[in-house]
């Protein structure tokens, strides 16, 4: 099929490299001349394990092709998705001005049937507000699909290309055919494409996220409980999660949920609901528990160091709100950094991907090492944020010989208990115990 995909942000260039990789003929369409001159040139913009390898490939063999020229994208395409940004206004509403900006262009540039998808995470709603904009402006049939999307950033190519299910919110007979054949590839071994309404399948998207985000915040609530009652949440956690009523994905405790939907979903559904005077009071805690969480590390530090920490130098690994990804939005980390500089501290930080987008966030409010254990040097304490692997196995008697005291506070409990003892730290984990 002939496929445009508008934006090329995270999901509109997973989306249309992947669409590509199944024989379709793919245009990306975005405003940024300077990102589709590096794309065109073979750049890819963003981290993502497997993309590159797919993008190359199929600019190559020419069926990934990209452009700022929205007419000449649209012309030609059967199906066009939009992957536009919904950022939260400040009333925690999704902004919606990108994706019905980009339909009232497209309405004025089609000129037969075309499938509308809205790819992007939308609020109940959107998709006949979509269509409402093609009604006012063109007489051309269109259906309006609304296909969100379930990526989980550093393995979004595996989602996409192996699916746990295709959710497809449509009435139209014609628009199902389609949207079937376009997705059959990706479903051959048995996973449903799911068919229902459009309204439907926007709550299923928010649904979801705000589910996994209560079942991680519930998990650090439990930690955070343990810590207090003498209980090892690493145990309490295999406790739970053996039970298949509950599984065991999402169940580690942490510094909190970060990136670029949890955070905004579940804000958005706390506000849709409160549209329909509907008070979705699980969701409120859950937000608010997060934000608490997320500078939980800072206030075993400030213990530790008796509320006192100018003067003070920290290392830090890690800056992504999740391993394999460069993705800072939302991460604990910065939230971390904020609150230690603050208070008189200084801080020396370390990512396999992300520094050079913190640094155009924070600038030099930090310093950046070139490897894990250059942010070692003669700080007081090792802060760890995020799960990379390339720290859950350091060489400890390297750690021993340059980092000032045998002090770690573990975000993510990447080390055995028994261990840090043996070694003679003193390390503080979340929901376990306290060594040292």
């Amino acid at each position: 099929m002939k496929i445009a995909v508008i934006g090329t942000g995270y999901v509109g260039l997973v989306t249309g490299t992947c669409l590509a990789e199944t024989g379709n003929d793919v245009i990306c369409v975005d405003i940024n001349e300077t990102k589709v001159k590096k794309m065109q040139n073979g750049e890819v913009p963003i981290y993502e394990p497997g993309l590159d390898q797919l993008f190359h490939r199929n600019i190559a063999q020419g069926r990934l092709t990209f452009t700022t020229n929205l007419a000449d994208a649209v012309k030609e395409a059967q199906i066009i998705f939009m992957a536009l940004p919904t950022p939260p206004g400040g009333d925690g509403a999704a902004d919606l001005s990108y994706i019905l900006g980009a339909a009232k262009d497209i309405s004025k540039l089609i000129t037969e049937y075309k499938i509308i998808v809205n790819k992007s995470t939308v609020p109940v709603g959107t998709a006949d507000k979509v269509k409402a904009v093609f009604t006012e402006n063109t007489n051309i049939e269109v259906d309006v699909v609304s296909n969100p999307e379930f990526l989980r950033e550093g393995v979004a190519v595996d989602d996409f290309m192996k699916p746990d299910r295709v959710v497809l919110g449509t009435r139209s007979e014609k628009a199902k055919k389609l949207m079937a054949e376009l997705y059959g590839p990706y479903v051959r071994q048995g996973n449903p494409i799911l068919f229902m309404d459009e309204r439907s399948s926007e709550l299923t998207k928010y649904a979801a996220n705000s589910f996994l985000a209560t079942k991680i915040t519930f998990m650090n609530e439990v930690a955070n409980l343990c810590e207090l009652v003498g209980a090892d949440v690493d145990a309490v956690r295999k406790g739970i999660g053996s039970d298949e009523r509950i599984g065991k994905r999402f169940l580690f405790p942490g510094v909190g949920y970060g990136g670029s939907c949890f955070p905004k979903d579940v804000q958005a559904l706390v506000k849709s609901s409160d549209d329909y005077q509907y008070d979705f009071q699980i969701l409120k805690s859950v937000m608010e528990v997060n934000e608490k969480q997320k500078t939980i590390l800072v206030d075993k530090v400030l213990k530790y160091y008796k509320g006192e920490v100018k003067g003070k130098h920290f290392a830090l690994w890690g800056l992504a709100f999740k391993p394999e990804t460069d993705d800072i939005r939302e991460a604990p980390a910065l939230y971390i950094i904020d609150a230690l500089v603050k208070q008189g501290a200084t801080i020396t930080v370390f990512d396999p991907e992300a520094m050079e987008n913190v640094k155009s966030v924070i600038g030099n409010q930090v310093s950046y090492a070139s490897n894990q254990y250059e942010a070692l040097e003669n700080a007081d304490a090792l802060l760890i944020a995020t799960e990379w692997s390339v720290f859950r196995n350091p060489d400890f008697e390297k750690i021993d010989g340059i980092l000032k005291n045998k002090v770690v506070f573990d975000g993510r409990n990447l080390y055995d208990l028994q261990k840090m003892i043996d070694l003679g730290y003193y390390y503080n984990s979340i929901g376990r115990k306290l060594i040292g």
